[in-house]
């Protein structure tokens, strides 16, 4: 294992052009689970590539526990083998023709054989393979069992940097479950950074501290799952990491009621005198008539019974999509005050068994949980 005693903190911050762009800054304490998303082509495994030491950044550096890995600075570039990097693939990159012990020892040729193979035997059941799999070799072995030797295989060199590179996507659902729970064990025995690169956003949210959101090759924006979601720094965010309820509409300036704005809620085609007016935060970072994007989280939107019309951010709705997934619902419902509108739901228990198409209703926006972004063209 990992000297405990030492903060083994992930620090780095890279800028290149070629061979293919990166830009942004990452951090990841010890024990956290940093997940980098985005679409695909966003840069999210070249940027791991980048801190495995399998590609060398232009500009910048990267340091864990304090020690330098890499700084353009100083020309400074230590070589993968040197780094003590945990690396787990996708498509698992396992000798076929070696049985699963022998797949972890061959991680440990720098031991004598009898400890390498106690070794390779400590990691496999640590990863909870029993005896039975430890002889056979990876056609023998399911995708879930196969990503576990993997993961021993990653863990045998005591890394001090472990980096998962997509690797429950190739794994059906059942065993990707317990995939997760072995993650969630290894987090707490291992003390070390993890970054996760995924693009399942249920994924990220689910296991990782930390989001980082990366589109061509940029890091848009970094920090915890419930930060981002609530408070995307730009629409591109909003729509990467699955922010339904993104609206235009155009900032009206301060209300009356100090650090609280007017925001007029905006719809393609429609009159803008008669479009409702939002009273929500006003953070000071904006301009009298500036136009914007704002979202709200699933959890500012509460249904009624009936809508009070006089209250300016409650509106009478009617279902016009329910489907119904398993254990939850997602709804789609147009406004009666802003024509156009589509507000999406997902709902679990027993408010979604009374929604059904043509079902009409009343919705209440919390206005203290709209964030409200600049409108910025490209």
């Amino acid at each position: 294992m990992a000297d405990q005693t030492l903060h083994l903190a992930l620090e780095a911050n890279i800028e290149q052009t070629h061979p293919m762009p990166l830009s942004g800054a990452l951090r990841c304490e010890a024990g956290e689970l940093l997940a980098i998303v985005g679409p695909s082509g966003a840069g999210k495994s070249s940027m791991l590539r980048v801190l495995a030491g399998l590609m060398r950044p232009q500009q910048g550096y990267i340091r864990v526990g304090g020690k330098l890995w890499s700084d353009s600075k100083s020309g400074l570039f230590v070589p993968p083998q040197q780094r003590h990097v945990g690396l787990v693939f996708q498509n698992y990159a396992l000798m076929p023709h070696l049985d699963a012990l022998h797949n972890v020892a061959l991680s440990l040729l720098h031991l004598p054989r009898q400890q390498r193979m106690a070794q390779a035997r400590h990691w496999l059941e640590h990863v909870r393979l029993g005896a039975a799999q430890l002889t056979r070799r990876p056609a023998q072995l399911s995708g879930g069992e196969q990503q576990r030797v993997a993961v021993a295989r990653a863990l045998a060199r005591e890394p001090r940097l472990l980096l998962l590179d997509e690797p429950f996507s190739a794994v059906d659902q059942m065993n990707r479950q317990a995939l997760y729970r072995l993650l969630a064990d290894l987090r707490r025995d291992l003390h070390i950074p993890i970054v996760l690169v995924t693009h399942d956003l249920n994924e990220a949210r689910l296991l990782a501290d930390r989001l980082v959101v990366m589109d061509a090759g940029v890091v848009l924006q970094s920090g915890s799952p419930a930060q981002i979601h609530q408070a995307p720094r730009n629409a591109r965010v909003a729509d990467l990491v699955g922010i339904h309820n993104r609206f235009q509409g155009h900032w009206l300036g301060p209300s009356e009621e100090p650090g609280w704005g007017q925001l007029r809620w905006c719809v393609d085609g429609a009159d803008a005198a008669s479009a409702p007016v939002l009273k929500v935060r006003d953070k000071g970072r904006l301009s009298e008539g500036q136009a914007v994007h704002w979202v709200i989280p699933g959890d500012g939107i509460a249904l009624l019974d009936k809508a009070d019309e006089g209250l300016p951010n409650e509106f009478s709705a009617t279902v016009t999509q329910a489907r119904h997934l398993g254990e939850i619902s997602l709804c789609s419902l147009s406004l009666d005050r802003a024509p156009g509108i589509s507000l999406l739901l997902t709902l679990s228990g027993s408010e979604r068994r009374q929604l059904s198409l043509g079902t009409q209703l009343g919705v209440r926006l919390e206005m203290a949980l709209v964030h409200v972004m600049p409108w910025r063209q490209g």
